[in-house]
């Protein structure tokens, strides 16, 4: 296997704040606790210990809840022995979190799990006196059924199709017998497609519902890695977290304070795209089939598009009696997470990061330690015969990061048996208008905006001429642009990068139960660049 590494900016695909995050800009310190680094977990270790919300009775409710909904999975010794660790104030969780997408969804589900798995070993290795636990937060209280309800496998998509409402970890499997039939068609007979058949079979036909479903799928593909999966959707853990609800509830402290933040960052620069939004109150009323959010209006608590009113002292009531049925948005959800774990790390992509890049200020106002946030692995997969063709096609691994267009362009000018570089030329011209702007100046300064009008037009004509010939040389080398647009729409499907679009499966068929440990063994979690598979 052959690894190869591209900086995050290179490839054209990350956000200026992700690589200004990356690149530790000044500006950017206010917005975030440590970066990531082995030496500054040491102290993110003592802040999380010393933590208010890691007492050995949150722990207790932790361990007991874990247990309770493991009760009925089997699973790797490994991944109990960790959840029994929880109970330790030496053991400290590393969390990715992703939502209930079908069949894992994107590729990338994959890469956040084994960053999270081999962040774990690495600081383990490092600080051998504490444990470190993979933790996969499952997003069962979400509600956006069309995010998660297809995945796509070798260009087609395949897509569950009913009528939902609520938190979608509470949907039923029904309907996916179908989506099972369709996929086995396109599966094959192989022993690695049976193995498909029988892990979505397993895992969406066997059960009831799609947290369950999710569990059972996430645990077969890591147990061995000692994986934790957490459905956060419960009445304990919800009770740990009352205290900040009803702060949410009485004082709306998360829309002060983001909303603060995104002021700030706005003035940082005009680069930085602001990722969400806060509500006055971001809570979801949440019970069968219902997930509304939360109003405050006309000095009344109401659920949207219900019949549903509370005055504050009922809302308070209603809490404390059925905290289950209060569900954090994007906003409070990071908060959620890190007062219940005793977490040191939240691991994301660059969408991800840069919302919990407003939320800074926002844990601060609550006395809850902020996490180190870090930029999951990032990858691109090719197979041996699509590295050949590259290699025979002369094509870099950087120039396949460019935009299609770009793309075609720069490898025709490259194998082009003529110069279409134009840039000479226009230089030349440029220098002769330079001398045309003098003369004006020093006979007729009117004559000036003629200059002007002339350079602009021979220019344009000039970029024109390069135009037409590059595209003559497209259509008299129509082969090798053919074979070098058709390998780059291999590895970047819908012009997208392949991690975003593909399913697991794609790659589980070809490589069967290598696929995930040779992931495990390649990606550096630490290392900061995008990672180049060769398998």
């Amino acid at each position: 296997m052959q690894h190869d590494y591209l900086p995050f900016k290179s490839t054209g695909y990350f956000s200026s704040l992700i690589c200004d995050y990356l690149d530790e800009k000044p500006q950017l310190h206010q917005f975030y606790n440590r970066f990531p680094t082995l030496k500054d977990f040491k102290a993110q270790i003592e802040e999380k210990r010393n933590s208010k919300s890691v007492s050995l009775s949150h722990r207790s409710v932790l361990v007991s809840v874990l247990e309770q909904q493991y009760k009925n999975v089997e699973t790797s010794d490994l991944t109990l022995q960790h959840i029994k660790s929880l109970s330790s104030e030496n053991t400290f969780t590393i969390t990715t979190g992703h939502q209930l997408n079908l069949f894992t969804g994107p590729l990338y589900f994959l890469y956040k799990i084994v960053s999270a798995i081999n962040l774990s070993k690495e600081l383990k290795e490092n600080y051998p006196n504490n444990n470190f636990v993979p933790v996969y937060w499952m997003a069962t209280e979400d509600h956006d059924f069309d995010e998660i309800n297809y995945f796509n496998f070798k260009g087609k998509k395949f897509q569950w199709n009913r009528n939902t409402s609520g938190a979608v970890g509470e949907l039923s499997t029904k309907g996916l017998d179908d989506v099972l039939e369709l996929f086995s068609q396109d599966l094959g007979t192989s022993k690695n497609s049976e193995d498909l058949k029988t892990l979505f079979e397993n895992s969406y036909i066997n059960h009831d519902n799609l947290a369950d479903a999710t569990r059972y799928l996430a645990n077969s593909l890591f147990k061995n890695y000692g994986l934790v999966i957490i459905d956060a959707n419960d009445t304990n853990l919800k009770r740990l977290f009352v205290p900040y609800i009803e702060k949410e509830l009485v004082d709306q402290t998360s829309f002060n304070a983001v909303s603060s933040t995104n002021n700030v960052l706005a003035t940082v620069s005009d680069d930085y795209k602001i990722q969400v939004n806060p509500r006055e109150i971001n809570l979801f009323y949440l019970t069968k089939n219902v997930r509304e959010r939360i109003v405050f209006e006309d000095d009344v608590f109401k659920v949207l598009h219900t019949d549903i009113t509370w005055r504050k002292g009922e809302i308070l009531k209603e809490l404390l009696e059925h905290p289950e049925r209060f569900s954090p948005n994007v906003i409070m959800r990071p908060l959620y997470q890190e007062v219940i774990l005793p977490n040191l790390c939240y691991i994301g992509g660059g969408g991800e990061l840069a919302y919990w890049m407003q939320l800074k200020s926002y844990f601060d106002s609550v006395d809850v330690t902020f996490p180190t946030i870090l930029l999951r692995n990032s990858v691109l997969i090719k197979t041996g015969k699509q590295a050949e063709k590259l290699q025979k096609l002369n094509i870099s691994n950087e120039e396949l990061f460019l935009k299609r267009n770009r793309f075609i362009n720069r490898k025709v000018r490259q194998i082009s048996n003529i110069d279409i570089d134009f840039s000479k030329q226009q230089a030349a011209l440029l220098k002769q208008f330079k001398d045309l702007y003098t003369l004006a100046e020093q006979t007729d300064k009117s004559f000036i905006g003629a200059v002007k009008a002339q350079e602009v037009k021979q220019l344009k004509g000039l970029k024109a001429l390069e135009k037409r010939l590059l595209k003559a040389q497209k259509r008299k080398l129509s082969d090798e642009v053919s074979r070098m647009t058709e390998i780059q729409k291999e590895l970047f499907p819908n012009g997208s990068l392949q991690e975003r679009n593909a399913n697991f499966s794609e790659f589980y068929l070809e490589y069967g139960d290598c696929l995930i440990p040779h992931l495990i063994k390649n990606l550096e979690p630490l290392q900061g660049e995008f990672s180049v598979l060769t398998f």
